[in-house]
Order: C-alpha cells, then structure tokens, then sequence
C-alpha cells in the first residue's frame, strides 16, 4: 500500500529544471545558428539583390551592430520588465525578424529585417543565463551549463553545412524561414516552462546611460566592420573608434561615480572571481573566434573546398566540442575551473602553434585532426569561464552580470576578428590586393568554387580564377599563354603572401592562448580549496 502511495506522489514527466534547459536551448540555438548559416549565403544574396559588395556587405555588419548595441541594455530590460517577459519578446522579435529577411523584396528591406533580428538576439541572449542559473541547484549548474554549450558550439558549427546545401538547392531564402519553427517552439516551450522571476522593486530608467552604452558599443563596434576598408590607421576607422572609446569611458564614469540607479553594473568587476574570468574570456575570445574566423577562410580561400565542404571539414570541431563541453560541467561542480581551464588553454597553445604552421598543400586529413583536437580545448573553456564568471555573483545580479559579459565580450570578438583580418590583408602587396577585390568583385559562380593556392581536381598551372578561361580562349594563341602565365604567376604570389599573412595571424591567437593559460592559474579550483557555486561569492574568492 506504502508503495502504491509512493508512486502515485511521484511527479510525473521532466522536472521543471530541465524544461527549463530545454526551451533555454530552442532559443539560443537558433540566434547562434543564423550567426554563420547567413555569411555562406551572401554571395548569392549579391546576385539575388543585384547589390555592390559595400551594399551587401550591410545585411552581415547591421546584424552585428544591432546585436552588439541591444546586449548591453538586455540586463536592465530584465530587471525592470521581468526576465522570461522581455526573453520571450527578444526571441519573438528575432523570429518575425527571421520571417520578414526570408519574404524581403529587396536589399533595403533585408537589411532593415536583419537589424530587427539583430535587435530580438541581443535582448534576448544574454538572459537564458539567468533563467539556468535560478532553475538549477548550485551543485548542479556546471552540468546544466555543459548541456547548455553543446547548443553553442554545435549551432555554429551547423550552419554553413545547412547555409551550404540550401544554398546548393538554390533556396538561399529557406536560410532565414528555417529560423521561423524553431524560433515559434523556442516562444511556445519558454511561455509554459520558463518562471515569471521578480526582481522586487523595477530599477528607474537610466536615459544616459542607455543613450552612452548604446553610441559607445554601436561606434566601437562600427569601427571594427570598417577597419578592414579603411585600415585602423585611417582617419574614419580612428575617428570613430576614438568617439566610442571616448563614448564608453563617460559611460563608465557616470554609471560608477553618477547615476542614481545605474543600467549598467560596472560594480560587478569589484567581484575578483568575477573579473578574473572575464579577463580570461577576453583573451579567450581573441584565441578562439579568431583562429574560427581564420580557418573557413583558409578552406575556401586558399584551398578551394566549397561552403559544405568547409562546413563539414569543420565539424571536428563541434564533434568534440560536444563531447568536451558537459564533461567540463561535471567536472567544474566537483573540482572548479582552474585546472579545467589550465588543461584547455594548454592544448589550445599547442593546437594554435601548429594551425600556424599549416602550408598551402596541408593534407585536409590532418587539418581535421588538428581541428578535432582544439573542439576539446573549445570544450573546456568556452562555458567554463562563462560560468566561473557568473557563478561568482548573486542570483539579483545575474541579468546585469550575463548582459555586461555578453556585450564586451561581443565587443572583444569583433575587434579581434577586425584585427586578424587586416593583419592577413596587411601581407599582401598593392597588386595582389587590386587582383583580390577584382576576384572579390565578380562572385564567383557556387557551381565553380576556387581556391588561390589550389583548387582541387585542377592542376596547379590551370588553376585560374572563373571566367579567365573563357576570356583568354578570345585571345591569340602567343597573347593567351602569355597571359595565362602571367596570371598563374600572380596567383603563386598571392598564395605565398597569404600564408605568410595567415601565420601571422594565427601566431597572435596563439600568444592570445598563451595569455589566457597564464590567467587562468589565478581562477579557484583544485588543487586549492573549491566548495562549489557559492564559494565564489565572496570577495576572497582566489582559492
């Protein structure tokens, strides 16, 4: 009878903790997938919209804008309209953004629904954070962010395989309607399982603050989008960056030293656990999504693979990284995040020095291998740092600390991806770089994909950009060789200078992972003295 009675009192189905995850990860996965799935469509986009490249080039740079100048305020959003409210809204918001991108009749619309989608993902990213954080117990919070990260590193992983095949299909608009379902359950499951938390009494409106956070990070972020046209040393990419500095440093000031009721909460740096791994995801970020930003470059660029070809080459990466990323959970709940971290950035330093060392004729086969390799070191520390740092403030805290993390880090990922990409551009000699933005230009056909250094199938001396052949089958058999071997030769060149321009690059992620292995001995954990969640609350919480 005893046990008839017990199991009639067991609840039934999911505990509330994992609804919650779940529809935690129905919304994230469908911002972080649109964040790649869109860059391998643009080129098709130029065709579709008959657009110039600096007009394009807008439907990828107003997204970034839009996310990057929304995160900062999601957390003051939170507390003054609730967390799941102003969530639910963000994830709406992203996905009428979707829908409205995949039926645009022109460039002007796509881009104005693509700043919208911009809008709903930075509101409503950095908030799933919290509503983990509250639906878990704190001995369970390093597992539940290891589940949750598989959703972060798979998600962009995934999306130029899809953004490749649809593109393939010729139904590039069935990139931004595969965000719609997702987007619709994400809304659906988060209305019935997300919790309503009060914040208790709604922070009054900070005008200033909003208006310098969102100039300050929209500016900076501007100056990185054109910093690859203008060069950092030209007078727009200085002017506007100085302006956002300028920007963000009041900002600072007046939040800190001013404002009665601050919307952003700089006091959370006064937090050392807090700070420490904050400072180790930035240096951590320039160390990840850079190299990320370096390697689909090189398949596709230099090597000649496809976007699908790219994007399943490229998989290693997600597939370890799935694996690695709920094992650093569970082991962050037991020992902390030092020795985790530690043993991460070590493989990545290594992992780093040799992607460095790849050459123009790297078997693709070790290229997987070294990319599966880093997924582990990307396993261990993308989540862990994320949730060192959050672990370290109260539960009140955490849609201001998750909204202040989010953005500058943000901020970091851009200037950085800005940074290696002028660093690459800056091997090139005048006439290489003319004969790129020439290449560049005429976007190339998706059925005839091209590679500097090699293209596969094509003998080195026929390897030429599409369209030359046709163009020299007009000419003279004597002119025609002539200027075959001229624009073989100048290809050799380009090869070369861009390889010594992406050693160059991937040598600065690599001090980057040198930096953060160093800063990551100063986090708690084993072997000092680790008792969980709440022993990182503390302003002593070194050990």
């Amino acid at each position: 009878m005893d046990t008839e009675k017990a199991t009639i009192e067991k609840p039934r189905g999911l505990e509330q903790k994992w609804k919650v995850l779940i529809s935690l990860v129905f919304g994230i996965f469908m911002i972080l997938l649109d964040s790649t799935i869109v860059n391998i469509a643009f080129p098709t986009l130029r065709l579709a919209y008959h657009a110039s490249l600096a007009n394009a080039q807008w439907v990828i740079s107003i997204y970034v804008l839009a996310l990057g100048i929304t995160t900062p305020v999601s957390g003051f959003l939170g507390d003054r309209f609730d967390i799941k409210r102003v969530y639910l809204f963000g994830l709406a918001l992203f996905t009428l953004g979707s829908f409205l991108c995949g039926i645009a009749p022109n460039l002007g619309l796509l881009i104005a629904a693509r700043a919208l989608q911009g809008i709903g993902g930075g509101i409503a990213q950095p908030l799933g954070p919290a509503q983990l954080y509250r639906a878990f117990p704190p001995k369970e919070q390093g597992s539940a962010f290891g589940l949750f990260g598989i959703a972060l590193v798979v998600a962009p992983a995934l999306g130029p395989i899809l953004g490749g095949w649809l593109v393939g299909l010729n139904l590039w608009r069935a990139i931004f309607f595969v965000n719609v379902p997702i987007g619709i359950v994400g809304v659906f499951l988060g209305s019935r399982f997300l919790v309503d938390y009060k914040t208790g009494r709604r922070p009054l409106f900070d005008p200033l603050g909003l208006l310098t956070a969102i100039l300050g990070f929209g500016a900076v972020l501007y100056a990185a989008a054109i910093a690859e046209n203008y060069g950092w040393t030209g007078l727009v990419t200085i002017l506007v960056l100085a302006l956002g500095m300028l920007l963000l440093v009041f900002h600072a000031f007046y939040e800190l030293k001013v404002a009665k009721e601050p919307m952003t909460n700089l006091r959370i740096f006064y937090n050392p656990t807090f700070l420490k791994a904050s400072l180790v995801g930035y240096v951590a970020t320039v160390a990840l999504f850079g190299a990320e930003f370096l390697m689909p470059l090189y398949l596709q660029s230099f090597r000649g693979r496809t976007a699908l070809e790219a994007g399943i080459i490229l998989l290693g990466v997600a597939a370890t990284s799935a694996f690695a990323t709920p094992l650093a959970g569970r082991l962050y709940d037991k020992i902390g995040p030092r020795t985790i971290m530690a043993t991460g950035f070590f493989i990545m330093c290594i992992n780093t020095w040799q992607l460095s060392k790849l050459s123009a004729t790297t078997p693709i086969a070790f290229i997987v291998f070294l990319l599966a390799l880093r997924g582990l070191a990307v396993g261990l520390t993308l989540q862990t740092s994320f949730v060192t740092a959050l672990s370290s403030i109260q539960l009140d805290q955490l849609p201001r600390g998750s909204s202040l993390l989010n953005s500058t880090r943000f901020v970091v990922q851009a200037i950085s991806v800005a940074a290696l990409a002028t660093i690459l551009v800056g091997f090139l000699s005048p006439t290489t770089k003319t004969q790129m933005t020439q290449m560049q230009a005429a976007i190339p056909s998706i059925t005839a994909p091209f590679g500097i250094c090699e293209t596969p199938g094509v003998s080195a001396q026929d390897n030429l950009p599409p369209g030359s052949s046709a163009a020299l089958v007009a000419l003279p058999a004597q002119e025609a060789s002539a200027a075959k071997d001229k624009i073989v030769s100048g290809l050799m060149q380009a090869c070369r200078q861009s390889m010594q321009g992406f050693e160059a690059a991937y040598r600065l992620t690599f001090y980057s992972s040198v930096g953060a292995l160093l800063l990551a001995f100063f986090l708690p954990g084993w072997p000092g003295k680790w008792a969980g969640r709440g022993s990182t609350q503390t302003p002593a919480g070194g050990d």
